[in-house]
């Protein structure tokens, strides 16, 4: 395979700064600006704070590309920018299949509006510590056993190719093994408990339904990594770029959630688009001994697959509205 795991531009003072960074925004949405208050969240703080996720994901990347400008050269500098830009969008957009999931889950639970943004809290929160463990385990893989790309390339491709399959069907959630062996082996209460995740009753603890939702939550982010992360490794194998590009996406998952949740049902097509997405990237990852696909090729390809999808669900629920 042509393409081989290069050590990453993260200086150890990068990796502390970005860890930094992240610790510092969670804490302020956990303490300062509501996080551990219930309440509904509207349309506009949701696009809102997708706006600063972005902002802030496209302001790293330019202090990125000036930093390593000026250090090791503007011809490294544009390629790590362009493969930190192709992976963070490839991430945000594979982060729009998470928002179907949680719709359902949290639809099945009859959760209300203004205890899902707690649920959620916490679902980044392991989002987040799983995907670290993930890339920085699967970036040493790579960087050790460079045909295991191959493995990831011929993953996305199944993964891409069954999603086509089953994308109009909706999983039975009472029959998901997870929820069958906690409910087997937890004390479960019954009733609504608000935003707890536990309750005590006559001196024994139970956990609340509300805390099954957050199990499910947590299950769908590592499968969901399962897929996302072999993905970005068709772009770079850095390390650092794999690394904040989609700790990035995660980081907004959230505010993408509460911006779609009443509209989801008008991009049904669009995990049809991000199904493609996959079997592209798994294909490019399989073709790399005989044709290596340009990243700025990659970002075009993703950027239409993803931009018809949309377009498609909007003229077809427009249409069926008339």
């Amino acid at each position: 395979m042509n393409t081989v795991a290069m050590p990453g531009v993260g200086e150890p003072w990068m990796w502390a700064a970005f860890i930094a960074f992240v610790l510092v925004m969670l804490a302020l949405d956990l303490f300062v600006f509501g996080g551990r208050k219930a309440h509904k969240v509207s349309i506009r703080e949701a696009a809102g704070w997708s706006l600063v996720w972005v902002s802030l994901a496209l302001a790293f990347n330019a202090g990125l590309w000036w930093y390593l400008s000026g250090t090791v050269g503007e011809e490294i500098a544009d390629r790590k920018a362009l493969e930190f830009f192709t992976g963070y969008l490839i991430e945000k957009s594979l982060s729009v299949d998470n928002v179907f999931v949680f719709l359902l889950i949290f639809s099945a639970f009859q959760v209300a509006p203004e205890f899902q943004r707690r649920v959620l809290i916490y679902g980044v929160l392991g989002a987040i510590v799983m995907r670290a463990v993930m890339i920085l385990a699967g970036a040493w893989v790579v960087q050790e056993f460079n045909w295991v790309l191959y493995i990831f390339g011929a993953f996305l491709v199944v993964t891409g190719m069954r999603m086509l399959v089953v994308a109009e069907k909706q999983p039975d959630l009472e029959m998901h093994p997870v929820l069958r062996f906690a409910r087997r082996h937890l004390r479960i209460s019954e009733g609504d408990h608000g935003e707890k995740f536990t309750v005590t009753k006559d001196g024994v603890r139970y956990f609340t339904p509300l805390f099954l939702v957050l199990i499910l939550i947590e299950v769908s982010d590592l499968v969901f990594a399962v897929d996302s992360i072999p993905a970005i490794f068709a772009i770079t194998t850095d390390p650092f770029i794999v690394f904040t590009s989609n700790i990035f996406a995660i980081l907004g998952l959230r505010a993408l959630y509460f911006l779609l949740a009443d509209v989801a049902d008008r991009f049904h097509l669009l995990k049809y688009g991000l199904a493609m997405v996959l079997t592209f990237i798994g294909t490019k990852m399989l073709i790399t001994p005989w044709y290596h696909v340009p990243v700025q090729a990659s970002l075009a390809i993703v950027t239409v697959l993803i931009g018809a999808s949309v377009i498609a669900s909007l003229f077809v629920t427009r249409k069926e509205s008339t």
